[in-house]
């Protein structure tokens, strides 16, 4: 692991705020990740379409292609091969630089020189060069580079991305696009999470039918007829040696997952005899966590070995990761043979299996000269000594591993999983709904504390997890990834001190490089939101509205019209709230100092009718509750919209301070959702309430049933019913309902709770929109 040998206050230093223009000869250049040192020396270098770049040894030779290529979409000149005399840009080695990623970038006024003592160091000066030639957008055009000199290593030997591609396919260009753009940040390691209970996405020559049978599903029923298409896909060997190979040119090397014990309905769904009990599910069309289990016998030892052969002959790389989280033991519990195989082996419980499985499978690693590496949940029945870990579920499996001289990776949930929404604007994307800004990802520190210092050189680095239960599409991937990616790869490639507006500064040109690639970048953390002073009913009974906008990482000037028409730079700038006539709409996005739009316009209408209505993710949990899910219509769907935010324990969702002095009536949207999300222990969680109508009632109600500790209060005031509307039968129904009725007249606001108590075999139900009607 190479660590920076330099102090934080070096780090402080270099934090520099630059106007989002050219930069000038005294400007240090807006570079992400920073580099360990740079220094600025005289003059500038112009370099402009046609330059010369010269690799002076073949291992710059990858580094000097991408550079042309990312030069070419990043800046919109073509730099050209050429001889080292004649260039403009030369690759050169140099013993002297210590460490493979290690790389002295000089910039003068006769030239750009590019040192390093091995490939990923070139590749690594060549991205920071790419940065120095693309500071802003004036695409086609030469540029003037200041003269500096940047030595650069990087913090930790590991950082990396996890990309699950079980639960959603995700073709192979659009995984190159991704690797192409953490190169552009310097990081090394893309993590495939390959195998799960949902799809088997590794061709297996010995095991067709895990790819023939495990690689597709059916999607869940939402009611109706059971769908019949299938939903799918895999990446045959010959196409991910591609893949390593073009990554490992980018930098970066591919660490294959295949899960288990647990997580392996499709494996079993595949090859019964691999299974626990004998018997044969389907692949699985759910999310969350299932029984299905690994047979830990000979028989399944061996198959898992001849697995990883197939898996050790594509992906070249060091580590291998085997899972081992969420393998909820009732099968092994419930199977004579395992029972016994536990009793002949001497071991105390399942939990002690699943370490020996580990072991076993480790120490083969280990003979074909790899490493496994585990969730930390290889911690639980004793840490098998070939394996590392990768600790998600905070910190403590890491120190603890690390403390019994494991080597570990922090991965910690959520903070580093960007599966789940960035912003609590209405309009993300699907996702747990736990929020993890771009700024508290930014703040994280991969160096655990409560680790002895003396075991910090076992701390390979940081990963973030991208889930993919609720991203189907290659849009979706990306608005996850982009640009929270920036933070990890500014966290584990320097030790500084946190300086976000530094960081958000220096973002910017990169959110601008990243969307010349091709791929999407979420706005959320500068999009605009909008705030009313008290409630909606407040407004609604006042004469006229005042409006704040804010953002959840200020940058850039907010710039705001209200005649419809998008804002520009020249809108009329937001400096204070506004007092606005009601009925107005206002439009408003973010600028930086040279016009370009931070973020796409959000609009707010201060029209009576819009402030009477809110969305399916402006809605509250019902008291005691938590929203846990942003979910889509159906299971694969690869629209944005409509998204439902569900608390999947309890159907059950607020409108909150509704004013009913003011409203008279409502109108309630509701869809019918898949119930496919498995529970395992938590199963008992789900609230079950006592339908008296056959498919159960949506019951709208004033006021919320008093809860404590999931169960409700006795003796505590009882809502008031306004309206109850028995379920139709999901069989003939459509997916898709209104429910209209009135509201009793009371004074102020009063939170409107809406209850669905439809029987547990049955899809679940939410609301994707509330309306109240003016009384006036």
């Amino acid at each position: 692991m190479i660590r920076s040998a330099l102090g934080a206050s070096i780090g402080a230093a270099l934090v520099v705020a630059t106007p989002a223009t050219a930069q000038r000869d005294g400007d240090v250049p807006r570079l992400l990740p920073m580099p360990r040192s740079i220094t600025r020396g005289p003059g500038t270098l112009t370099v402009a379409a046609g330059s010369g770049v010269a690799a002076e040894t073949p291992l710059a030779e990858p580094a000097a292609r991408l550079l042309i290529d990312h030069v070419r979409t990043a800046r919109g000149i073509a730099l050209a091969p050429a001889d080292a005399a004649a260039a403009r840009v030369r690759f050169v080695a140099d013993a002297s630089i210590k460490g493979d990623e290690a790389y002295r970038l000089t910039v003068a006024r006769d030239g750009v020189r590019v040192a390093a003592s091995a490939a990923p160091g070139f590749v690594h000066g060549a991205m920071t060069l790419v940065q120095l030639l693309s500071p802003d957008a004036r695409l086609g055009q030469a540029v003037r580079v200041p003269a500096v000199t940047i030595e650069d290593s990087p913090r930790f030997g590991w950082r990396g991305l996890m990309l699950d591609t079980a639960r959603h396919f995700l073709p192979l260009p659009e995984i190159e696009k991704i690797v192409d753009q953490m190169a552009a940040v310097k990081l090394n390691t893309l993590h495939l999470h390959l195998s799960d209970d949902q799809g088997w996405r590794f061709e297996v020559k010995r095991y067709p039918k895990l790819t023939e049978v495990g690689a597709w599903r059916t999607p869940p029923s939402t009611g109706g007829a059971a769908p019949t298409q299938r939903y799918g896909g895999f990446y045959t060997q010959d196409e991910l040696r591609g893949l390593v190979r073009y990554a490992a040119e980018r930098g970066i090397t591919i660490v294959p997952e295949i899960d288990l014990p647990g997580h392996a309905q499709a494996l079993v769904a595949a090859y019964p005899e691999f299974g626990v009990l004998g018997d044969r599910p389907e692949t699985g069309n759910g999310w969350g966590i299932f029984p299905y289990l690994l047979n830990p016998g000979p028989e399944g030892v061996a198959f898992v070995k001849q697995v990883l052969d197939e898996l050790i002959d594509v992906f070249p790389g060091t580590y291998v990761h085997l899972g081992g989280d969420e393998a909820v033991k009732d099968q092994w519990e419930r199977s004579p043979a395992v029972q016994a195989q536990i009793k002949a082996l001497h071991l105390k419980d399942e939990n002690a299996l699943q370490s020996w499985l580990i072991d076993e499978l480790g120490t083969y690693l280990s003979s074909k000269g790899r490493r496994l590496i585990g969730w930390d949940e290889i911690l639980e029945g004793g840490l098998p000594p070939s394996a590392s870990v990768m600790s998600w579920r905070g910190e403590k499996g890491a120190v603890d591993a690390a403390n019994q001289n494991h080597d570990v990776v922090l991965s910690p949930a959520p903070t580093m999983y960007i599966n789940y929404l960035q912003s609590h604007h209405a309009d993300e994307p699907p996702g747990p709904i736990q929020v993890q800004t771009l700024a508290d990802t930014y703040a994280y520190d991969p160096m655990p504390k409560g680790l002895d210092p003396a075991k910090a050189g076992h701390v390979l680095g940081a990963q973030m997890n991208l889930w993919s239960e609720y991203l189907v599409t290659p849009y979706q991937y990306q608005h996850s990834i982009f640009p929270r990616l920036a933070a990890l790869a500014e966290n584990s490639w320097i030790e500084r001190p946190r300086d976000f507006a530094g960081f958000l500064t220096r973002l910017q040109p990169q959110v601008a490089r990243w969307k010349r690639g091709g791929v999407e970048v979420a706005d959320s953390a500068a999009a605009v939101a909008f705030a009313l002073p008290g409630s909606r009913g407040d407004t609604l009974r006042g004469n006229g509205v005042k409006l704040t906008l804010a953002q959840d990482a200020p940058q850039g000037t907010i710039r705001y019209t209200l005649d419809g028409s998008a804002p520009t730079p020249k809108s009329r700038r937001y400096a204070a709230p506004l007092s606005l006539a009601s009925g107005q709409t206002v439009r408003a996005a973010p600028f930086d100092t040279a016009g370009v739009a931070l973020a796409a316009p959000r609009a707010f209408d201060t029209g009576r009718e819009a402030l009477l209505t809110r969305v399916s993710g402006e809605l509250a949990a019902c008291p005691g509750e938590t929203r846990g899910l942003r979910v889509p219509l159906t299971a694969d769907a690869t629209a944005n919209t409509p998204t439902y935010d569900v608390n999947i324990f309890n159907l059950c969702s607020v409108y909150p301070a509704a004013p009913l002095d003011v409203a008279g009536g409502f109108t309630v949207e509701v869809a019918r959702l898949a119930r496919n999300h498995g529970l395992a222990h938590d199963v008992d969680k789900v609230r079950r309430h006592f339908n008296v109508t056959p498919h159960g009632e949506l019951l709208v109600m004033v006021g919320c049933p008093a809860m404590k500790d999931g169960k409700p209060v006795p003796d505590a005031p009882r809502p008031v019913i306004a309206a109850s509307f028995p379920l139709p039968d999901p069989a003939s129904a459509p997916q898709r309902q209104r429910f209209t009725g009135t509201l009793p007249a009371m004074e102020g606001d009063r939170d409107l709770c809406f209850q669905f108590t439809s029987p547990l075999t049955e899809p679940l139900y939410a609301i994707e929109r509330v309306s109240l009607t003016d009384r006036r």
